[in-house]
């Protein structure tokens, strides 16, 4: 008979939290590779990529440039200029849940025993009882499901939680010395 401690070690918790651990780092990855080309787009000036995101070069072999400006009242400014910042985005919050359904059970057992005696022409019948209560884990899969109606939905649960994130402060301040040098009040920073 199955006991909680081995049921529970049966769940592979530890390929399940590496696996989830991995696939949030490569997201979180894609994720800011994003957040990086929103904010060259949102520049005025972004790289030429392909499909791909390979960088497209001229035929000297420098990195073609392209202009993503927008027309604000006949002037041509950046996104950033006009005040758009990119979003950037953070997991945060990661849970793993399994459930297992665990219920109670007592074992009994009874003998029965005939013995007749010759003052009786009927016998007599004598009942043993004897068990101990034991735990019954069971982990709630299909079979489960269907013998005892229950409602596998939700059984394993893998959740996180994606949240946007404020640009940093020194990004912030580089944009703001960047729109000064184009008007011409200031040197921008390196």
């Amino acid at each position: 008979m199955p006991n909680i401690g081995q049921e529970l070690l049966n769940v592979p918790m530890g390929d399940m939290i590496r696996e989830m651990a991995t696939a949030i780092a490569e997201a979180q990855l894609e994720l800011d590779k994003s957040g990086m080309l929103v904010a060259e787009m949102m520049s005025g000036e972004a790289l030429l990529r392909d499909a791909d995101g390979n960088i497209q070069l001229d035929g000297s072999g420098k990195p073609v440039r392209v202009d993503t400006k927008v027309s604000f009242g006949g002037v041509p400014s950046s996104m950033m200029e006009l005040g758009f910042a990119p979003n950037f985005y953070q997991f945060v919050d990661t849970i793993i849940e399994v459930k297992i359904a665990i219920k109670m059970t007592e074992s009994v057992e009874s003998k029965v025993a005939t013995q007749t005696t010759r003052q009786t022409s009927g016998g007599l019948r004598l009942f043993k009882r004897g068990g101990a209560p034991q735990a019954v884990v069971t982990t709630v899969d299909a079979s489960y499901t269907r013998k005892y109606d229950y409602s596998v939905e939700g059984s394993s649960l893998l959740r996180t939680k994606l949240v946007p994130v404020p640009p940093p402060a020194l990004f912030e301040e580089r944009v703001r010395a960047l729109i000064a040098a184009r008007a011409g009040t200031v040197t921008p920073t390196k």
